[in-house]
Parts: structure tokens; C-alpha cells; sequence
């Protein structure tokens, strides 16, 4: 399940993407009463707008705006509204998303496609283990796509070792739905449980939420644990509920495959121009296809790096890299700029480390500082040395480490309404 777009020539999807916009631009115009303000206070004429290079003329649409003005976004009468869905409020507070039919229909063909980029075919059997309710757009994008693909499903939902492994055992899945740090769980409860994970019929997994790769597309740590053990391919995948979209890895694993039918990715610099290839950027989108409340060159907050070579698996679309941080969680600390996850490929080098989370805040002259509040399984002077020591030869600075209990720092990773572990808290004004 292929689309022939993303084997056409580069030239051909650049044509296709410019055709799709002029559709966005002039369904804009007529429906969305957010953009007919832009347009209106830029003096933007949208025929103008013929090109991919031509958007750099319209302003960014920002998290702010998304927030402030949630309401004028939506292009159709609420009784077209099929489904709401809310982001998770990482960067902000939460933003509403309505959805048609005709846009919950677009998402399962997405992540129909995308879960056929990582090799998964209609005879197989995904596990979901991620929450399919509160209103989290991600599960029920999985269930979609997975329906629409042909292949079957298993909702089990998030968390519980004995009973995702109860359903394993029992319906013999062939790929898994999942955050990549919960599989170290259930590696660790197949062991507790004389589970032989290797003959379990489990061949691969999808990954969210959390990074799998370096930046030269070699697994981390965290996804080195993983598959030391349990001898199954991990694939990444990133999305997010502004964009519809997801960037999915295929079985070359060289960064999340683009689909230009449904999205046009623009990596901009802090003056909101691109960025010259190869550089890092604020990932910015533009939805292709949606309904009720597509956007138009959103800045996603992520920063990345695009890849444009041409994929060995015969795809000529672009593929993005793994995330490098967001945008809004940049740390200058002590002379040294940080990202959080820079600091989690250090802190999974620690089996001790149970679990953690990484705080951020200000001191009393204005300057950034990190807190890491670690669970361990021996908080001793010795692992905290060495922590602090890897910090030193990895990032060439060592953060504030500080040891509580398990429960404590779960109290922290899941606040009320959490639908995903919190492992960042910036507490910056």
C-alpha cells in the first residue's frame, strides 16, 4: 500500500503539493474566519501563491494563535463535527481539534499508509498500548489505520504488564503499538514470569513518544536495551495532532517518510525562513486534505533536520530525522546549549535509573537551571558520581541530581488527565 506519489520524481511531488495548496489557499478563503483576517491584515492575494516558495510570503500560524483564537480555525458548521480531540497540552495548555468524517477517513488513510511504510501487511496483528479514549486522537488513529490497512487489532490500552502479555500469549500479535521505554517493562516482567519473549511470535513494533535513533540514525540506548534483548525491529514514528500526520519510518529506518499527499513540511530558522539543507529547524506544516480545521504554516515547536536523498526502499519523498528538542525546552546552561533529550540518551545509559524527571527553571539572576529528580534502584554517592561524571564527558556539564522514591517522581510523570508520561517540567516564565 504505496501511494504511487512517493516513488514519483521530486518534480512531481513539488507539482502535486503546489496543486493541493492553491486547493488550501481558496477553501481558506471561503471558510476559515481565522485566515481571512490574516489575509485581510497582510494583504495577501492567494492567486499570487503558486509556488512552495511563494509561502514564505504568508505570516506563521504559532501555538499562541492556535490557543487564543481555537474557535476561528474551524472551516464547517458544527453539526459536521464528528469527533473532538484535544493536543496534550505538552508546550501549553491543551487545544481543541474537530473532525469530520471526511477527516477521520483521511487519518485512517494516513496511518494506513504509514504503518505500511514500517512492512506491516494485512495478515498481520498490531497490540495498541496506548489509550484510545480522552479525547487522545493517537489511538484512535492507530485503530483507524489498522482497520483500514486490513490487518487486525488488539486494544489493550496503556500500562499493565500481565495483561499485555496475557494478550499476547493469547492472540499471538505480530507487531505492537507502543511507547519504546514500556517494552523495557515488559521485558522485565517476561523475566519475572519465565516468558520467553523471543518465541512469543512478536517480530517488530511501532514506536511512539519517545526517540529511538541518534542523529546518524544508529539506535540509542534506550532502543539498544530494547533489542539486546528482545530480538524484534523497532520503528519510529512522529506525529502530532495539529498535523494529522504522521512521519513514519520504513524498513531501511532512515528517518520518518513524508507524505506529500497529505502535508507540505517546511524547516524554518528564527526569522521563519528555511533553513539551507541539512541545518536544523522548526518543523512547520501545512495540512493538505483537512476539513475542519486545517492549518497553514503551523511551527510545530519541533526541532529537526530533513533528509532529501533518495531512500533505498525507492520512496523520493523527504524523511526527517529524529527530534532533536522542541523548540521551547532549548537549555542554555552554564555556556552550553541542551536539549532534553540529549539528556535522556544519557540518563537510559544507567540501569539503575528507574525512572526521572528532568526540571527546568530559573535562578535568582535569570539564568537556566536543570534539576533531574532520579528514582533508582540504588540512590548511593557512587551511581550519583558517575551520572554526574557521564554527564561531564557526554555534554561537557553536569545538572542538579537529586534521588526520591518511585512513587514520587510516578506522582510527577502523571499529574490528572495525563495521557502520557510527563518526563520534562519547565517551569520558566
Amino acid at each position: 500500500m504505496i501511494p504511487d506519489i512517493e516513488k514519483a520524481s521530486k518534480e512531481k511531488i513539488k507539482a502535486l503539493q503546489e496543486d493541493k495548496l492553491q486547493e488550501l489557499l481558496s477553501y481558506l478563503q471561503t471558510h476559515s474566519a481565522y485566515y481571512q483576517d490574516v489575509f485581510k491584515k497582510h494583504q495577501i492575494d492567494i492567486k499570487t501563491i503558486t509556488s512552495l516558495e511563494d509561502l514564505t510570503q504568508i505570516p506563521v500560524t504559532t501555538k499562541d494563535d492556535l490557543q487564543k483564537h481555537n474557535d476561528a480555525f474551524l472551516c464547517v458548521p458544527k453539526h459536521k463535527i464528528i469527533d473532538y480531540v484535544t493536543t496534550s497540552g505538552t508546550l501549553g495548555d491543551p487545544v481543541t481539534f474537530a473532525l469530520t468524517d471526511a477527516d477521520l477517513e483521511r487519518l485512517a488513510y494516513n496511518e494506513a499508509i504509514s504503518f505500511a511504510c514500517a512492512g506491516v501487511k494485512e495478515t498481520d496483528v498490531l497490540q495498541l498500548m496506548t489509550t484510545i479514549d480522552r479525547r487522545f486522537m493517537a489511538g484512535l488513529a492507530y485503530f483507524l489505520g489498522v482497520r483500514k490497512l486490513g490487518a487486525g487489532i488488539i486494544r489493550v490500552g496503556a500500562g499493565i504488564p500481565e495483561l499485555q502479555w496475557d494478550s499476547i500469549l493469547k492472540f499471538k500479535p505480530t507487531y505492537l503499538i507502543a511507547v519504546p521505554s514500556f517494552l523495557l517493562k515488559l521485558i522485565e516482567y517476561a523475566k519475572q514470569h519465565d516468558i520467553d519473549i523471543n518465541s512469543s511470535g512478536v517480530k517488530g513494533a511501532i514506536c511512539i513518544g519517545e526517540s529511538l535513533r541518534n542523529q546518524d540514525f544508529s539506535l540509542n540506548t534506550l532502543a539498544e536495551k530494547i533489542t539486546t534483548q528482545w530480538h524484534i525491529d523497532l520503528y519510529s514514528t512522529y506525529a502530532s495532532t495539529e498535523m494529522n500526520t504522521a512521519f513514519t519510518e520504513c524498513e531501511a529506518q532512515q528517518g520518518g517518510h513524508h507524505h506529500p499527499e497529505l502535508i507540505i513540511a517546511e524547516i524554518l530558522d528564527d526569522d521563519n525562513t528555511p533553513v539551507t539543507p541539512g541545518n536544523v529547524g522548526e518543523l512547520t506544516i501545512t495540512t493538505l486534505g483537512v476539513e475542519g480545521m486545517p492549518l497553514l504554516r503551523f511551527k510545530t515547536g519541533d526541532m529537526v533536520k530533513a533528509h532529501t536523498d533518495t531512500c533505498s526502499c525507492g520512496r523520493n519523498t523527504m524523511r526527517l530525522g529524529p527530534l532533536v528538542g522542541r523548540k521551547k525546552q532549548m537549555i542554555k546552561y552554564k555556556g552550553t546549549t541542551l536539549y532534553p533529550p540529549a539528556m535522556d540518551n544519557i540518563l537510559n545509559d544507567f540501569n539503575e535509573v528507574l525512572s526521572y524527571v528532568i526540571e527546568i527553571s530559573h535562578n535568582d539572576i535569570g539564568t537556566d537551571e536543570i534539576c533531574i529528580k532520579i528514582a533508582a534502584s540504588n540512590p548511593e554517592e557512587t551511581l550519583l558520581s558517575k551520572i554526574k561524571d557521564h554527564f561531564r564527558a557526554k555534554l561537557r556539564v553536569s545538572p542538579k541530581i537529586e534521588f526520591h522514591d518511585k512513587k514520587t517522581i510516578q506522582a510527577i510523570q502523571f499529574p490528572a488527565m495525563s495521557r502520557k508520561p510527563i518526563l520534562v517540567i519547565d517551569k520558566r516564565a
